[in-house]
């Protein structure tokens, strides 16, 4: 039946670093993993969204929407943690889905992580650079806004143009960072490791110097009362959670580098489950600090956290600190996206989802080089031309998906195949994995029409390219033919 060929489930993993021509190289510790983890998740979200979901949406209840976010999240890093150890490949939920729900549900999910993973790099691309113009403003040098700002906006739930030519300094930060995540996982590894304990260490110190000017009236009322059904009251919290969940996307993207791990069944729960809880914490720290310094309708620019510390003469040495510390906090992100999509894709080819150029990996560096070339020509094409609120909004969506299916995968894996030897179990698994399914169908809920159409949009084309390629193409349903 047609059914049971499109559910068809891969269940033989062991073959995943055998075959012809050269294998990733196994380089990555607990450490390395970790800081993978948190150069993946603090970036756009700490250093924008912040300020842009309390002035909009949450006022200071933004901290219950960071907590509400991270509560979510906390599950199914427990589910990721538990999959890792079980099918230790770089094809994280893609991989998990096509071993408990099926070819077709594993594409769905594969597709859905070009936006967890590709299109956020994009989203953050567009963050950069509004504090690398507010850099290079402090500097006294300054573009024309034709080459920093997108062609496209949304306004009044359509498109507009803006007259804008194209994002530069998000295109030459995404192809420089591509350039490197070529090169090498130890190369990228390395540099990616430096500048989280750099951007970790001056969010630590801008929480620590701004806590001495915070004004607890700011905070008064906590709950501003509600003026719609998404601004402000519990209705704005929940749309602001929505928001900020964009702030933790990337603490999975440990499990995409599972081959380059050298030992994945221990270190892969630890470097999943490390960095959301660090970056849970910074998050909070950050969001309570900025909305005691400046009342919060005020928070709503491209660079929130410089907003802040301007508005208080006596911090004023900070706002060096804030904009590097963001760019290299933002760099960090579209790095380790960079590093995550080309390893999607090169599983996918591997299992003839995608075709055998995907899968090639590069002789010399072990990179599966054309796909990185292919992501970072992806992202920056996008971020040339998108706005950040469209590109956000649609991470999100794809990812909560995506959630969903590991949270689920959990559960049926445990009861059809029991007997595989587990290092880290889901505590609780049948309530940690349900309220880890419903918290995400929770934040799915308050996504506006717009976004549902346009994840309608890209779920078409998703399935226009399975059918007409992969379906026809797969590996798994070939071996059943021959046999």
């Amino acid at each position: 039946m047609m059914l049971d060929r499109l559910l068809a489930k891969k269940t033989d993993f062991s073959n995943f670093d055998s075959g012809d021509g050269p294998c990733l190289k196994r380089t990555l510790g607990p450490w390395g993993l970790t800081a993978l983890g948190i150069g993946a998740v603090i970036g756009g979200g700490i250093f924008v969204i912040t300020g842009q979901a309390a002035a909009e949406h949450a006022g200071p209840a933004i901290v219950l929407a960071f907590i509400i976010a991270a509560v979510c999240c906390s599950f199914t890093a427990l589910c990721y943690a538990e999959f890792a150890t079980l099918i230790p490949m770089s094809g994280s939920s893609y991989s998990y889905a096509y071993a408990t729900l099926g070819e077709l549900v594993a594409w769905f999910i594969g597709w859905n992580m070009v936006l967890e993973y590709g299109v956020s790099a994009s989203a953050v691309a567009v963050s950069w650079t509004g504090y690398f113009t507010s850099l290079l403003d402090h500097m006294g040098m300054h573009l024309p806004p034709a080459l920093t700002n997108a062609p496209l906006a949304f306004m009044d739930n359509h498109l507009v143009a803006t007259g804008a030519l194209f994002n530069l300094p998000a295109v030459a930060i995404v192809l420089a960072l591509t350039w490197l995540c070529y090169v090498g996982i130890r190369e990228s590894s390395g540099v990616n490791t430096f500048m989280v304990m750099l951007k970790v260490a001056l969010i630590v110190i801008v929480i620590v110097a701004g806590w001495h000017y915070v004004d607890p009236k700011l905070w008064h009322p906590f709950i501003p009362d509600a003026q719609g059904p998404e601004k402000y009251g519990w209705g704005g919290i929940m749309r602001a959670a929505t928001l900020v969940f964009f702030a933790y996307i990337g603490f999975e993207a440990t499990s995409t580098a599972a081959q380059e791990a050298k030992n994945p069944q221990r270190d892969l729960p630890i470097g999943t489950l490390a960095s959301l809880a660090i970056c849970t914490v910074l998050y909070i720290g950050m969001a309570a600090v900025l909305t005691g310094l400046l009342p919060f309708d005020q928070l709503g620019t491209a660079e929130p956290v410089v907003t802040a510390v301007k508005a208080h003469a006596e911090l004023g040495w900070l706002r060096w600190l804030v904009e590097i510390g963001a760019l290299i906090g933002l760099s960090s992100v579209i790095l380790v996206m960079v590093i995550a999509q080309p390893r999607i894709f090169m599983i996918m080819g591997r299992d003839g989802m995608l075709p055998p150029v995907f899968s090639k990996i590069h002789p010399r560096y072990c990179t599966p080089h054309i796909n990185t070339v292919i992501t970072g020509i992806g992202i920056a094409a996008l971020a040339a031309v998108f706005p950040l609120d469209i590109l956000g909004d649609l991470v999100s969506m794809g990812t909560l998906i995506a959630f969903c299916a590991v949270c689920i995968g959990v559960l049926i894996l445990r009861r059809t195949r029991p007997e595989l030897p587990r290092t880290f179990r889901v505590p609780w698994a049948p309530v940690t994995c349900v309220l880890g399914v419903l918290s995400c169908l929770m934040l799915l809920y308050w996504e506006n029409w717009y976004n549902w159409t346009l994840m309608g949009l890209w779920t078409l084309i998703g399935f226009a390219i399975y059918f007409g390629y992969g379906y026809r193409h797969s590996k798994l349903r070939g071996s059943a033919q021959t046999r």
